[in-house]
């Protein structure tokens, strides 16, 4: 009993320690939009073209680009793509991130512990949906600040739904990180298990705000949403939703942002038409106008020929839709407002969802205006009881965050569909006497030539994924971890 508290107590002093020496904790340099950049006289209004009457954050750039009226900041996300120099960034958010418990019972008794209410609590239960391998996790361990879900480059690396918890001051975000939507077809030949297909969907009956991730670098697919994706926008109409464009930071044209945002959206962003005009392919650091030009429209001109949902009226107001166009805590009282409910035969020739609310432009991988995104949804939590306590930074186990850690290395050291078939047993999982976390694990494959392929020349390639995961999982833990990797082909 001594080892364990002792531990406990060493892991404390860690985490203050550090929290001390690093200070507040830096997710990515935000740089929140402001209305010096949304003008004529500005050097983004002269690069877009904005006519002189579309001043302030306000206006309609500042709406497309989700600034709300009452944000007051330095540069916009786009402006720090297009090269505009920034101001310093406002002050970090909160404190670091707890770390997560050793032991599978105090993780227990942490999530049924009484939330510690603040006087005047306020939450957000945030799902974040998209195609596969389009950053959802990546973005979730962003915003939690610390590493807690899988990231691989292959597909279908995070296999169920988990939340992570982000407490700030007064206000709680639950992060619903989820499998990245796909069909029974492509479930079946990944070996995946049925929650692969049903839990997006369980994730957003319960959402009170839902993220849209694409990948932008994907020139493939970046242009239109999924079909799942638009199934499953289609059945919660009611849910405020807000398109993220990731991975900006892979795309070498920059203009081209404008136009998948159009793409995607269907011309329309929280009720304003969006107009691109293609005239000429250009590199965005030319000086020259890009070929953009975007107007304002009426409510009765918002609507997109051809599509499905223009026949349907527009209740979104201008400013920030949450704010005026939706009550973000009554998921499931949408009524006769907010778009209508849509049956698959509607999406047929659908690329994009005009009912976005807000967009937002980052790379989640490398930090980039994730802080943006962050206090956007701090602002938009509507008051209600926390539901976990603040101390809490996921609800998955030790375990889970173990073995999905090291399935992420296999994933990523492994070639084509080899480490979908590895199964995962662990043997030993205690703490030494030093309140060190020492584990081993059994990896388990079908064949004997994916033994040789797991284990590699010399043992480097096992060698190289438990030293890995291992970092990973002192990163999690903020204890020494010691993870031994055994290879064996199944029985």
């Amino acid at each position: 009993m001594a080892a364990p508290m002792a531990a406990a107590v060493a892991r404390a002093a860690l985490w203050a320690a550090g929290a001390a020496a690093a200070g507040p904790l830096r997710l990515g340099a935000a740089r929140l939009p402001g209305s010096r950049w949304s003008g004529r006289i500005s050097a983004l209004g002269r690069i877009l073209g904005v006519p002189s009457r579309w001043n302030g954050s306000s206006s309609a750039l500042g709406r497309i680009l989700s600034v709300p009226s009452r944000w007051n900041g330095s540069s916009s996300a786009l402006g720090s793509l297009l090269g505009i120099p920034a101001e310093a960034p406002p002050a970090a958010l909160g404190r670091h991130p707890p770390p997560v418990a050793t032991d599978r019972e105090e993780q227990k008794r942490l999530l049924e512990n009484r939330p510690d209410q603040p006087q005047n609590p306020r939450v957000l239960r945030v799902a974040i949906i998209g195609a596969p391998n389009a950053g959802k996790s990546t973005l979730s361990n962003q915003l939690l600040g610390r590493k807690v879900f899988p990231v691989s480059k292959k597909v279908h690396t995070t296999r169920c739904k988990a939340q992570g918890v982000i407490t700030h001051e007064d206000t709680q975000l639950i992060i619903l990180d989820t499998p990245g939507l796909t069909n029974p077809l492509k479930a079946k030949r990944h070996n995946l298990e049925e929650a692969m297909l049903t839990d997006p969907w369980d994730s957003m009956k319960h959402a009170d705000l839902v993220l849209v991730l694409v990948d932008v670098s994907d020139h493939w697919t970046r242009n239109s949403l999924s079909r799942e994706v638009l199934k499953c926008l289609s059945q919660f109409p009611h849910i405020p939703s807000v398109l993220v464009l990731n991975k900006v930071d892979k795309l070498k044209k920059k203009f081209l942002l404008l136009e998948i945002a159009t793409d995607l959206t269907e011309g329309i962003v929280n009720g304003k038409k969006l107009e691109v005009k293609s005239t000429l392919k250009q590199d965005s650091r030319s000086s020259a106008k890009p070929p953009f030009d975007i107007t304002r429209a009426s409510p009765s001109e918002s609507k997109v020929p051809g599509s499905p949902f223009g026949q349907e009226k527009n209740q979104a107001q201008e400013g920030s839709g949450l704010d005026k166009s939706s009550d973000v805590g009554g998921a499931g009282t949408g009524g006769g407002q907010g778009p209508k409910h849509h049956e698959p035969e509607d999406l047929k020739d659908t690329k994009g969802w005009p009912h976005f609310q807000e967009i937002f432009m980052l790379a989640a991988l490398r930090g980039e205006e994730v802080d943006t995104l962050k206090r956007y949804l701090l602002m938009q939590a509507k008051p209600g009881p926390w539901e976990f306590h603040s101390d809490v930074l996921t609800n998955q186990s030790p375990q889970e965050i173990c073995d999905n850690i090291i399935r992420e290395k296999v994933l990523e050291y492994l070639p084509l569909e080899v480490p979908y078939g590895v199964t995962q047993v662990t043997e030993m999982w205690e703490e030494g006497e030093c309140g060190e976390l020492l584990i081993v694990q059994s990896l388990l494959v079908p064949r004997e030539s994916h033994k040789r392929m797991l284990i590699g020349r010399e043992g480097k390639v096992i060698s190289r994924i438990a030293q890995e995961a291992g970092q990973d999982l002192m990163n999690a833990f903020l204890c020494d971890v010691r993870l031994k990797l055994k290879v064996e082909v199944k029985g």
